[in-house]
Protein backbone atom coordinates (compact mmCIF):
# COMPACT_ATOMS: atom_id res chain seq x y z
CA UNK A 1 0.00 0.00 0.00
CA UNK A 2 1.56 3.32 -1.08
CA UNK A 3 1.26 6.58 0.86
CA UNK A 4 -1.46 8.04 -1.38
CA UNK A 5 -3.81 5.08 -0.91
CA UNK A 6 -3.09 4.91 2.84
CA UNK A 7 -3.78 8.60 3.45
CA UNK A 8 -6.83 8.77 1.18
CA UNK A 9 -8.46 5.73 2.82
CA UNK A 10 -7.75 7.14 6.28
CA UNK A 11 -9.03 10.60 5.35
CA UNK A 12 -12.27 9.13 3.98
CA UNK A 13 -12.76 7.08 7.16
CA UNK A 14 -12.01 10.13 9.35
CA UNK A 15 -14.47 12.33 7.45
CA UNK A 16 -17.20 9.69 7.85
CA UNK A 17 -16.67 9.99 11.61
CA UNK A 18 -16.92 13.80 11.48
CA UNK A 19 -13.27 14.33 12.44
CA UNK A 20 -12.08 17.84 11.58
CA UNK A 21 -9.13 18.34 9.22
CA UNK A 22 -6.56 19.68 11.76
CA UNK A 23 -7.21 16.71 14.05
CA UNK A 24 -6.95 14.31 11.11
CA UNK A 25 -3.56 15.80 10.08
CA UNK A 26 -2.30 15.65 13.68
CA UNK A 27 -3.20 11.95 13.97
CA UNK A 28 -1.53 11.16 10.64
CA UNK A 29 1.65 12.96 11.66
CA UNK A 30 1.70 11.28 15.09
CA UNK A 31 1.45 7.81 13.51
CA UNK A 32 4.13 8.47 10.89
CA UNK A 33 6.46 9.93 13.49
CA UNK A 34 5.94 6.79 15.59
CA UNK A 35 7.09 4.75 12.55
CA UNK A 36 10.14 6.99 12.22
CA UNK A 37 11.09 6.56 15.89
CA UNK A 38 10.80 2.80 15.61
CA UNK A 39 13.14 2.68 12.59
CA UNK A 40 15.54 5.55 13.31
CA UNK A 41 15.32 5.78 17.16
CA UNK A 42 14.38 9.49 17.04
CA UNK A 43 12.15 11.75 14.93
CA UNK A 44 13.73 15.04 16.04
CA UNK A 45 15.58 15.57 12.75
CA UNK A 46 12.70 14.56 10.48
CA UNK A 47 10.28 16.84 8.67
CA UNK A 48 6.85 15.34 7.91
CA UNK A 49 4.53 17.12 5.46
CA UNK A 50 1.03 15.79 4.77
CA UNK A 51 -1.64 16.93 2.35
CA UNK A 52 -4.64 14.81 3.30
CA UNK A 53 -6.81 16.22 0.50
CA UNK A 54 -4.43 15.01 -2.22
CA UNK A 55 -3.06 12.02 -0.35
CA UNK A 56 0.51 13.45 -0.47
CA UNK A 57 3.14 12.48 2.10
CA UNK A 58 6.70 13.76 2.26
CA UNK A 59 9.20 12.67 4.89
CA UNK A 60 12.64 14.29 4.92
CA UNK A 61 15.57 13.25 7.11
CA UNK A 62 17.70 16.28 8.02
CA UNK A 63 21.34 15.71 9.02
CA UNK A 64 24.34 17.98 9.52
CA UNK A 65 27.48 17.14 7.56
CA UNK A 66 30.57 16.44 9.71
CA UNK A 67 34.13 15.37 8.93
CA UNK A 68 34.65 11.64 8.36
CA UNK A 69 36.89 11.50 11.45
CA UNK A 70 34.55 13.50 13.71
CA UNK A 71 33.52 12.02 17.09
CA UNK A 72 29.90 13.05 16.33
CA UNK A 73 29.68 10.96 13.19
CA UNK A 74 27.50 8.33 14.90
CA UNK A 75 24.92 10.83 16.19
CA UNK A 76 21.44 10.29 14.68
CA UNK A 77 21.39 13.84 13.31
CA UNK A 78 24.89 13.74 11.73
CA UNK A 79 26.22 12.39 8.40
CA UNK A 80 29.81 12.00 7.26
CA UNK A 81 31.11 14.17 4.42
CA UNK A 82 31.85 11.15 2.23
CA UNK A 83 28.29 9.78 2.64
CA UNK A 84 26.82 13.22 1.98
CA UNK A 85 28.77 13.57 -1.27
CA UNK A 86 27.29 10.28 -2.47
CA UNK A 87 23.98 12.16 -2.42
CA UNK A 88 25.30 15.44 -3.81
CA UNK A 89 28.98 15.77 -4.78
CA UNK A 90 29.38 19.49 -3.90
CA UNK A 91 28.26 19.23 -0.23
CA UNK A 92 30.57 20.79 2.39
CA UNK A 93 31.07 20.27 6.14
CA UNK A 94 28.50 22.18 8.24
CA UNK A 95 25.75 22.09 5.63
CA UNK A 96 22.48 20.19 6.09
CA UNK A 97 21.39 17.27 3.98
CA UNK A 98 17.67 16.84 3.25
CA UNK A 99 17.17 13.22 2.31
CA UNK A 100 13.71 12.04 1.25
CA UNK A 101 12.47 8.86 2.95
CA UNK A 102 9.95 6.79 1.02
CA UNK A 103 7.17 4.98 2.84
CA UNK A 104 8.29 1.67 1.34
CA UNK A 105 11.55 1.93 3.32
CA UNK A 106 9.62 1.21 6.53
CA UNK A 107 8.50 -2.19 5.25
CA UNK A 108 5.10 -3.62 4.40
CA UNK A 109 4.43 -4.81 7.94
CA UNK A 110 5.09 -1.36 9.43
CA UNK A 111 2.76 0.26 6.90
CA UNK A 112 -0.03 -2.23 7.67
CA UNK A 113 0.42 -1.57 11.40
CA UNK A 114 0.26 2.16 10.69
CA UNK A 115 -3.06 1.68 8.90
CA UNK A 116 -4.49 -0.28 11.85
CA UNK A 117 -3.15 2.33 14.27
CA UNK A 118 -4.76 5.15 12.31
CA UNK A 119 -8.18 3.45 12.36
CA UNK A 120 -7.85 2.70 16.09
CA UNK A 121 -6.87 6.30 16.81
CA UNK A 122 -10.01 7.51 15.04
CA UNK A 123 -12.17 5.05 16.97
CA UNK A 124 -10.61 6.23 20.25
CA UNK A 125 -11.14 9.83 19.19
CA UNK A 126 -14.74 9.02 18.30
CA UNK A 127 -15.26 7.68 21.85
CA UNK A 128 -13.77 10.85 23.34
CA UNK A 129 -15.96 13.03 21.11
CA UNK A 130 -19.07 11.08 22.14
CA UNK A 131 -18.15 11.30 25.85
CA UNK A 132 -17.43 15.05 25.70
CA UNK A 133 -20.54 15.75 23.62
CA UNK A 134 -22.92 14.14 26.10
CA UNK A 135 -20.97 15.18 29.19
CA UNK A 136 -21.77 18.77 28.16
CA UNK A 137 -25.45 17.83 27.74
CA UNK A 138 -25.98 16.25 31.18
CA UNK A 139 -29.29 17.56 32.50
CA UNK A 140 -30.57 18.48 29.03
CA UNK A 141 -33.50 16.93 27.15
CA UNK A 142 -32.75 14.93 24.00
CA UNK A 143 -34.86 12.78 21.67
CA UNK A 144 -33.72 9.36 20.49
CA UNK A 145 -35.18 6.38 18.68
CA UNK A 146 -35.81 2.97 20.27
CA UNK A 147 -34.03 0.19 18.40
CA UNK A 148 -33.86 -2.61 20.96
CA UNK A 149 -35.89 -3.42 24.07
CA UNK A 150 -34.15 -5.58 26.67
CA UNK A 151 -35.30 -6.81 30.07
CA UNK A 152 -33.34 -4.33 32.16
CA UNK A 153 -32.92 -1.45 29.72
CA UNK A 154 -33.93 0.07 26.41
CA UNK A 155 -31.28 0.81 23.81
CA UNK A 156 -31.78 3.94 21.71
CA UNK A 157 -29.85 5.65 18.93
CA UNK A 158 -29.41 9.37 18.38
CA UNK A 159 -29.35 11.19 15.05
CA UNK A 160 -25.69 10.26 14.51
CA UNK A 161 -26.18 6.56 15.23
CA UNK A 162 -24.69 6.64 18.75
CA UNK A 163 -26.08 4.13 21.26
CA UNK A 164 -27.82 5.50 24.35
CA UNK A 165 -29.23 3.59 27.32
CA UNK A 166 -32.50 4.09 29.22
CA UNK A 167 -32.34 1.71 32.23
CA UNK A 168 -35.50 0.20 33.70
CA UNK A 169 -35.04 2.22 36.90
CA UNK A 170 -34.97 5.46 34.90
CA UNK A 171 -38.22 4.69 33.07
CA UNK A 172 -41.63 5.83 34.28
CA UNK A 173 -43.45 2.64 35.42
CA UNK A 174 -46.23 3.29 32.87
CA UNK A 175 -43.80 3.75 29.97
CA UNK A 176 -44.43 1.34 27.09
CA UNK A 177 -42.18 1.73 24.09
CA UNK A 178 -41.84 -0.15 20.83
CA UNK A 179 -38.99 -0.31 18.34
CA UNK A 180 -38.96 2.85 16.24
CA UNK A 181 -40.64 5.03 18.87
CA UNK A 182 -39.13 8.45 19.58
CA UNK A 183 -38.36 8.91 23.27
CA UNK A 184 -37.75 12.14 25.19
CA UNK A 185 -35.43 11.96 28.20
CA UNK A 186 -32.65 13.89 29.88
CA UNK A 187 -29.00 12.94 29.75
CA UNK A 188 -28.63 11.64 33.29
CA UNK A 189 -24.92 10.85 33.29
CA UNK A 190 -22.07 9.58 31.08
CA UNK A 191 -19.96 6.68 32.35
CA UNK A 192 -16.64 5.58 30.87
CA UNK A 193 -16.47 1.79 31.20
CA UNK A 194 -13.36 0.00 29.89
CA UNK A 195 -12.65 2.95 27.63
CA UNK A 196 -16.16 2.95 26.17
CA UNK A 197 -18.57 5.80 26.95
CA UNK A 198 -22.05 4.81 28.13
CA UNK A 199 -24.70 7.53 27.93
CA UNK A 200 -27.42 6.97 30.55
CA UNK A 201 -30.79 8.66 30.04
CA UNK A 202 -33.57 9.25 32.58
CA UNK A 203 -37.29 10.00 32.53
CA UNK A 204 -37.74 9.74 36.31
CA UNK A 205 -35.33 12.50 37.36
CA UNK A 206 -36.86 15.73 38.76
CA UNK A 207 -34.59 17.51 36.28
CA UNK A 208 -36.57 15.95 33.41
CA UNK A 209 -39.75 17.53 34.76
CA UNK A 210 -37.95 20.86 35.20
CA UNK A 211 -36.77 20.83 31.57
CA UNK A 212 -40.31 20.01 30.39
CA UNK A 213 -41.58 23.07 32.26
CA UNK A 214 -38.88 25.18 30.59
CA UNK A 215 -40.06 23.93 27.19
CA UNK A 216 -43.75 24.63 27.88
CA UNK A 217 -43.59 27.76 30.06
CA UNK A 218 -41.70 30.71 28.50
CA UNK A 219 -41.58 32.53 31.85
CA UNK A 220 -39.63 29.61 33.35
CA UNK A 221 -37.26 29.46 30.38
CA UNK A 222 -36.67 33.23 30.56
CA UNK A 223 -36.03 33.12 34.32
CA UNK A 224 -39.07 35.22 35.26
CA UNK A 225 -40.34 32.21 37.23
CA UNK A 226 -37.90 30.12 39.27
CA UNK A 227 -38.47 26.47 40.08
CA UNK A 228 -37.32 26.18 43.69
CA UNK A 229 -37.72 22.42 44.13
CA UNK A 230 -39.29 19.39 42.47
CA UNK A 231 -40.14 16.07 44.11
CA UNK A 232 -41.63 13.13 42.22
CA UNK A 233 -43.11 9.69 42.48
CA UNK A 234 -42.64 9.02 38.74
CA UNK A 235 -45.86 8.29 36.91
CA UNK A 236 -47.95 8.92 40.04
CA UNK A 237 -47.53 12.39 41.51
CA UNK A 238 -45.17 15.35 41.58
CA UNK A 239 -44.99 18.61 43.50
CA UNK A 240 -43.32 21.67 42.03
CA UNK A 241 -42.55 24.73 44.17
CA UNK A 242 -42.27 27.89 42.08
CA UNK A 243 -41.54 31.53 42.78
CA UNK A 244 -41.68 34.76 40.78
CA UNK A 245 -39.68 37.89 41.58
CA UNK A 246 -42.11 39.93 39.48
CA UNK A 247 -45.29 40.70 41.43
CA UNK A 248 -47.20 41.05 38.17
CA UNK A 249 -46.68 37.35 37.35
CA UNK A 250 -48.69 34.60 39.01
CA UNK A 251 -46.17 31.72 38.91
CA UNK A 252 -48.74 28.97 39.48
CA UNK A 253 -51.13 30.35 36.88
CA UNK A 254 -48.35 30.80 34.34
CA UNK A 255 -47.15 27.21 34.82
CA UNK A 256 -50.65 25.75 34.56
CA UNK A 257 -51.70 27.90 31.60
CA UNK A 258 -55.13 28.84 30.30
CA UNK A 259 -57.45 25.93 31.13
CA UNK A 260 -54.37 23.86 31.96
CA UNK A 261 -53.00 24.10 28.40
CA UNK A 262 -49.34 24.29 29.46
CA UNK A 263 -49.30 21.69 32.18
CA UNK A 264 -51.36 19.18 30.16
CA UNK A 265 -48.50 18.81 27.68
CA UNK A 266 -46.15 17.99 30.58
CA UNK A 267 -48.64 15.58 32.17
CA UNK A 268 -49.07 13.68 28.89
CA UNK A 269 -45.31 13.26 28.48
CA UNK A 270 -45.10 11.87 32.04
CA UNK A 271 -47.83 9.25 31.50
CA UNK A 272 -50.54 11.30 33.28
CA UNK A 273 -48.44 12.03 36.35
CA UNK A 274 -50.50 14.23 38.70
CA UNK A 275 -48.58 17.52 39.09
CA UNK A 276 -49.22 19.98 41.93
CA UNK A 277 -47.73 23.42 41.30
CA UNK A 278 -47.51 25.49 44.49
CA UNK A 279 -46.26 28.95 45.42
CA UNK A 280 -43.02 28.79 47.39
CA UNK A 281 -42.83 30.83 50.60
CA UNK A 282 -40.37 31.29 53.47
CA UNK A 283 -43.28 30.92 55.89
CA UNK A 284 -42.87 27.25 56.85
CA UNK A 285 -46.40 26.71 58.13
CA UNK A 286 -47.92 28.24 55.02
CA UNK A 287 -45.50 26.24 52.85
CA UNK A 288 -46.54 22.99 54.57
CA UNK A 289 -50.21 23.88 54.16
CA UNK A 290 -49.69 24.44 50.43
CA UNK A 291 -47.56 21.31 50.10
CA UNK A 292 -50.39 19.14 51.49
CA UNK A 293 -52.83 20.42 48.84
CA UNK A 294 -55.57 19.48 48.04
CA UNK A 295 -56.15 18.82 51.77
CA UNK A 296 -57.15 21.79 53.94
CA UNK A 297 -55.08 22.04 57.11
CA UNK A 298 -56.68 23.19 60.39
CA UNK A 299 -53.52 23.81 62.40
CA UNK A 300 -49.78 23.06 62.37
CA UNK A 301 -47.18 22.50 65.09
CA UNK A 302 -43.47 22.63 64.16
CA UNK A 303 -40.64 20.97 66.10
CA UNK A 304 -37.47 22.42 64.59
CA UNK A 305 -35.17 20.25 66.73
CA UNK A 306 -36.54 16.93 65.52
CA UNK A 307 -37.42 18.30 62.07
CA UNK A 308 -40.99 17.02 62.49
CA UNK A 309 -44.27 18.79 61.84
CA UNK A 310 -47.63 17.82 63.34
CA UNK A 311 -50.55 18.67 61.07
CA UNK A 312 -54.13 18.62 62.34
CA UNK A 313 -57.01 18.20 59.90
CA UNK A 314 -60.72 17.56 59.94
CA UNK A 315 -61.57 13.85 59.56
CA UNK A 316 -62.70 14.22 55.94
CA UNK A 317 -59.37 15.87 55.00
CA UNK A 318 -57.05 13.18 56.41
CA UNK A 319 -57.28 10.85 53.42
CA UNK A 320 -56.69 13.79 51.05
CA UNK A 321 -53.56 14.78 52.96
CA UNK A 322 -52.21 11.24 52.84
CA UNK A 323 -53.16 10.63 49.22
CA UNK A 324 -53.34 7.45 47.19
CA UNK A 325 -50.59 5.08 48.32
CA UNK A 326 -49.38 7.77 50.75
CA UNK A 327 -47.83 9.70 47.83
CA UNK A 328 -49.18 13.12 48.83
CA UNK A 329 -47.79 13.17 52.35
CA UNK A 330 -44.47 11.58 51.30
CA UNK A 331 -43.92 14.20 48.60
CA UNK A 332 -44.99 17.05 50.90
CA UNK A 333 -42.43 15.88 53.50
CA UNK A 334 -39.67 15.75 50.89
CA UNK A 335 -40.65 19.14 49.49
CA UNK A 336 -40.50 21.00 52.82
CA UNK A 337 -37.64 18.96 54.29
CA UNK A 338 -39.55 17.96 57.43
CA UNK A 339 -41.22 14.70 58.47
CA UNK A 340 -44.95 15.37 58.54
CA UNK A 341 -47.27 13.61 61.00
CA UNK A 342 -50.99 13.83 60.25
CA UNK A 343 -53.52 13.97 63.12
CA UNK A 344 -57.30 13.93 62.98
CA UNK A 345 -58.92 16.88 64.71
CA UNK A 346 -61.43 15.77 67.35
CA UNK A 347 -64.93 17.24 67.43
CA UNK A 348 -67.12 17.73 70.50
CA UNK A 349 -68.54 14.24 70.20
CA UNK A 350 -65.13 12.59 70.19
CA UNK A 351 -63.78 14.04 73.41
CA UNK A 352 -63.83 10.64 75.10
CA UNK A 353 -61.48 9.24 72.44
CA UNK A 354 -57.98 8.14 73.55
CA UNK A 355 -54.71 9.06 71.86
CA UNK A 356 -52.79 6.02 70.62
CA UNK A 357 -49.72 7.13 72.58
CA UNK A 358 -51.66 6.23 75.73
CA UNK A 359 -51.27 2.59 74.69
CA UNK A 360 -47.48 2.69 74.29
CA UNK A 361 -47.05 0.29 77.22
CA UNK A 362 -49.10 -2.36 75.37
CA UNK A 363 -48.49 -1.54 71.69
CA UNK A 364 -44.96 -1.22 70.27
CA UNK A 365 -44.00 2.33 69.28
CA UNK A 366 -43.17 1.32 65.70
CA UNK A 367 -46.72 -0.02 65.30
CA UNK A 368 -48.17 3.25 66.62
CA UNK A 369 -45.94 5.17 64.18
CA UNK A 370 -47.17 2.98 61.32
CA UNK A 371 -50.78 3.78 62.23
CA UNK A 372 -50.06 7.50 62.53
CA UNK A 373 -48.52 7.57 59.07
CA UNK A 374 -51.95 6.74 57.70
CA UNK A 375 -53.66 9.46 59.77
CA UNK A 376 -54.82 7.17 62.58
CA UNK A 377 -53.85 8.81 65.86
CA UNK A 378 -56.68 7.83 68.22
CA UNK A 379 -58.20 4.57 69.40
CA UNK A 380 -61.62 5.24 67.86
CA UNK A 381 -60.14 6.22 64.50
CA UNK A 382 -58.56 2.75 64.37
CA UNK A 383 -61.67 0.93 65.58
CA UNK A 384 -63.75 2.73 62.95
CA UNK A 385 -61.94 0.71 60.28
CA UNK A 386 -62.21 -2.97 59.39
CA UNK A 387 -59.30 -5.37 59.53
CA UNK A 388 -59.23 -5.38 55.72
CA UNK A 389 -58.96 -1.57 55.67
CA UNK A 390 -55.98 -1.62 58.05
CA UNK A 391 -54.27 -4.41 56.12
CA UNK A 392 -54.58 -2.41 52.93
CA UNK A 393 -53.47 0.93 54.42
CA UNK A 394 -50.54 -0.37 56.49
CA UNK A 395 -47.84 -3.00 56.28
CA UNK A 396 -48.99 -4.67 59.50
CA UNK A 397 -49.71 -8.41 59.62
CA UNK A 398 -53.23 -9.65 60.37
CA UNK A 399 -52.19 -11.14 63.74
CA UNK A 400 -50.80 -7.76 64.79
CA UNK A 401 -54.01 -5.98 63.72
CA UNK A 402 -56.14 -8.47 65.69
CA UNK A 403 -54.06 -7.76 68.80
CA UNK A 404 -54.42 -3.97 68.27
CA UNK A 405 -58.21 -4.30 68.04
CA UNK A 406 -58.27 -6.42 71.21
CA UNK A 407 -56.25 -3.88 73.22
CA UNK A 408 -58.26 -0.88 72.03
CA UNK A 409 -61.66 -2.52 72.53
CA UNK A 410 -60.67 -3.54 76.06
CA UNK A 411 -60.03 0.13 76.89
CA UNK A 412 -63.58 1.19 76.00
CA UNK A 413 -65.21 -1.90 77.52
CA UNK A 414 -63.63 -0.87 80.81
Amino acid sequence: MDAKILIESFAEFARSKNVDRPTMIRILEDVFRAMIRKKFESDENFDVTINADKGDLEIFRIREIVDDNSEDIWDFDKISLSDARKIEPDFEIGEEVYEKVELEEFGRRAVQMARQTLIQRIKDLEKDILYNKYEEQVGEIISAEVYQILGREILLIDGEGNELILPKGEQIPKDRFRKGDTVKAIVHRVDMINGNPKVILSRTSPVFLERLFENEVPEVYDGLITIIKIVREPGERAKVAVESYDDRIDPVGACVGMKGSRIHAVVRELQNENIDVINYTDNLELYVSRALSPAKVSSISVNAETKRISVFLKPDQVSLAIGKGGHNIKLASRLVGYEIDVFRELNEYEEEDVDLMEFSDEIDSWIIDELKKTGLDTAKSVLALTKEDLTRRTELEEETIDEIFRILKTEFEQ
